[in-house]
């Protein structure tokens, strides 16, 4: 897999250094090479860019900036931060940047945030599947889901589940008696075609519930635990026909 990379910097001597360490990479193409983000955001809608190598204090619009703008992005390229300012880490952070190499680094710290994006690549593409996760769902009785986590498939029980959480590209699964939670690469939607519906539903354009699981709710708000779920309004509905049956 080769991925197409754009670098952007104002700083001549470090936007050639980065174009130097992706052209030596035998998995990035360098696509551009420019020396503020206008032009760079002119680039991501008119090409298709996997990975940006973003510097952050620019004059034109800053990095953090133009990530914030291609959060909402059909197409939306993963975002390496190269910045000599390490205060910028938690807002990186906020905009789900992939990493954050810090001036000066070499071209072994540049390669191993290059091959977290192309591990990152590799998970989205890889196909589905097939037919024989589903027949071993069905032979556990329909007691259990198979969900995709890093380079395995994982089974978890139905019953463990207390609820899941969107964020972004993956869900998290969160799962009573466990010390942490499960990141899944998969999305909400394709869960809910998954899970039985008597047991689970979608709350919030950000979670599904286990019903079983629910401690307490009233009109706007669920409780599974210490966690409080705010049902979203399209949800309502949906929801208050379900509780209706309880009264």
């Amino acid at each position: 897999m080769t991925l197409n990379c754009i670098a952007v910097d104002d700083e001549p001597l470090a936007l050639g250094l980065v174009c130097k360490f992706i052209e030596q990479t035998a998995f990035l193409h360098l696509a551009g090479r420019y020396a503020g983000a206008v032009d760079a955001l002119n680039a991501i809608h008119t090409q298709q860019i996997d990975l940006v190598f973003l510097d952050i204090q620019m004059s034109d619009l800053n990095g953090i900036e133009l990530a914030r703008v291609l959060d909402n992005a059909t197409n939306r390229p993963r975002i390496i931060f190269t910045t000599a300012y390490n205060q910028f880490a938690l807002e990186g952070y906020k905009v789900d940047a992939l990493d954050y190499l810090l001036k000066p680094f070499n071209y072994i710290e540049f390669l191993r945030a290059a091959q977290k994006a192309l591990h990152y690549a590799e998970l989205l593409n890889k196909p589905a599947p097939p037919s024989p996760v589903a027949n071993e769902s069905e032979n556990a009785g329909d007691n259990c889901i198979f969900l995709k986590v890093e380079h395995q498939l994982v089974r978890i029980d139905l019953d463990d589940i207390l609820y899941f959480e969107s964020l972004k590209d993956y869900v998290r699964v969160e799962l009573k008696n466990a010390e942490k939670a499960i990141l899944s690469l998969t999305s909400l939607k394709a869960l809910e075609e998954k899970l039985p519906p008597k047991r689970f539903m979608r709350v919030h354009r950000s979670f599904i519930v286990s019903l079983g699981k629910i401690t307490s709710m009233n009109k706007s708000s669920i409780q599974i635990g210490k966690k409080l779920i705010t049902i979203g309004d399209q949800y309502k509905d949906a929801f208050m026909k379900f509780t209706g049956k309880w009264t």
